[in-house]
């Protein structure tokens, strides 16, 4: 059924676009799919509230591993194959999440979850490959933006589900959704005709998930084991160890997992630093203005809405991102994706702004959000045109896992300072502590930080030796590694 010979299959552009657009929205929703269930979690699953967490510390580790990982795997096997695995690893996690109690198995389910978050760069490959050079830009902007419209969707629909079903219902939808998505890609797309046979570096996949695990680890717990806690410093040094070790043996290893030569070129490089700045800044727009909201009154600060309120409040700022996709797709195609990076971290920033000064209604919170999500969607829709115009057409889908992988590090990094900063400032109101305003206009100010400081990262991003998207040197490129039956499917400029 999940054949890849299939080199008639012909969809058309709108398919191909809405397939992969849906796929994203899909994996996307597993971040914040059980967030409704944080208070309760302890209590389902018998668990201190420490040990429930890793529910979701596991999801965010594992998609952040898994992503350069499986984008090689993409350049090497088959992009739609290795999407349509990644999909099956959700059906799996998902299933196993919504069979049991166990903390242990729940938190197998949701790892297994997490590795469908490489489909979003892959997805974003197998549009470079497969589309005509016009629509490459307006769907990768549209694909860039599922990854908002995702988790602005998903607070609401997982606080319905969970407050009006048994709990483990949101497992069976997330399995429903999976399935159709993986059948969706199997049935309608082609396998991408773009590959680099090789031998896939294994060791290399084994030394940068330790490095990642020990450095992103400690960075979402740290705050509970302690700082300066001999397990937090610990994994920190190890993280640091491994991923020196590591970075040495791919620039000394043929067919290496990550070509460094190639991310350290100054274009890559800059991008991947501004998207960490940038996972930050969105981050922490999830985590800030959902407390906010939800807040009792009597803070005097708190809006008092319930959690299916806050996500409906909160949810239009994902469909300002799609609306604005067109847009950053416009912008970068007359003053490239460089201006659009720019400009996005800017409107982040200004949107931060905004929150700082109005943030003591409902209808502040939503219009701050909706202009930081403006700026979210130029800037997504940005960076992978940047990175794919500055690596070979056969390492789109690795380079685009390594820059989501830059994100990831930016959101667990969010999460970290964040709630450090929260619980330091505190008021207390009956049995409960609770952050204080004055905690909440540092993060805010963080927040701006990081924006202007994606943007000016941006702002020394070199223009010029764009790799092409296609034409005749990208034919000639992978014409050695195709069949005739696939070279007469390659889309021509």
């Amino acid at each position: 059924m999940f054949s890849s010979k299939n080199p008639t299959r012909t969809p058309t552009p709108r398919m191909v676009v809405t397939t992969l657009a849906f796929c994203g929205i899909v994996v996307s929703l597993m971040q914040t799919l059980i967030i409704p269930l944080i208070p309760e979690l302890p209590k389902f699953l018998n668990a201190s509230t420490t040990d429930a967490s890793w529910a979701i510390t596991a999801t965010l580790v594992a998609g952040a591993v898994v992503t350069p990982i499986s984008g090689r795997l993409g350049d090497m096997f088959g992009k739609r194959r290795i999407l349509i695995l990644s999909l099956l690893a959700m059906v799996v996690g998902s299933v196993l999440c919504a069979l049991s109690d166990s903390l242990t198995i729940v938190v197998v389910g949701r790892a297994l979850q997490g590795l469908a978050m490489g489909a979003i760069p892959l997805g974003i490959s197998i549009m470079r490959d497969e589309l005509p050079p016009m629509k490459v830009g307006p769907a990768i902007a549209t694909m860039s933006a599922t990854m908002g419209v995702g988790g602005a969707i998903g607070i609401p629909l997982s606080a319905f589900i969970a407050q009006t079903a048994d709990w483990h219902m949101l497992f069976w939808v997330a399995a429903a959704l999976g399935l159709a998505c993986a059948l969706l890609v199997a049935f309608v797309l082609p396998e991408s005709p773009v590959c680099t046979p090789g031998r896939f570096d294994g060791l290399g996949a084994a030394g940068l998930a330790v490095g990642l695990v020990a450095l992103l680890v400690p960075v979402t717990k740290g705050s509970e084991w302690g700082w300066g806690s001999p397990l937090t410093i610990g994994m920190f040094a190890t993280s640091v160890v491994v991923l020196l070790i590591w970075g040495t043996y791919q620039l000394r290893t043929k067919e290496a997992l990550v070509d460094l030569r190639v991310s350290a070129r100054p274009k890559v490089l800059l991008t991947n630093l501004s998207s960490v700045m940038i996972g930050f800044a969105m981050y922490g727009m999830s985590l800030i203005f959902i407390q906010l909201l939800m807040a009792p009154a009597a803070t005097g600060y708190g809006l008092e809405l319930t959690m299916i309120q806050a996500g409906l409040a909160l949810a239009p700022g994902g469909f300002v991102m799609m609306v604005l996709s067109p847009v950053s797709a416009k912008l970068s195609a007359r003053r490239g994706p460089k201006v659009t990076l720019t400009c996005g971290a800017l409107v982040i920033a200004a949107g931060y702004v905004v929150a700082l000064l109005l943030n003591g209604s409902v209808w502040e919170i939503i219009l701050a959000s909706m202009i930081i999500s403006g700026g979210l969607g130029l800037a997504f829709a940005a960076m992978p045109a940047l990175i794919m115009g500055a690596v070979p057409i056969t390492e789109t889908a690795a380079a685009n896992g390594l820059n989501s992988l830059m994100r990831s590090i930016g959101t667990s990094s969010s999460a970290a300072v964040i709630s450090v900063v929260l619980a330091s400032m505190t008021m207390q109101l009956g049995p409960y502590e609770l952050p204080t305003m004055d905690a909440f206009r540092i993060t805010f100010i963080i927040a701006i930080g990081a924006a202007v400081a994606s943007a000016a990262l941006a702002a020394f991003i070199p223009t010029g030796g764009a790799a092409p998207v296609h034409g005749a040197s990208s034919m000639k490129a992978h014409a050695v590694s195709t069949t005739p039956a696939v070279k007469e499917r390659m889309p021509v400029a």
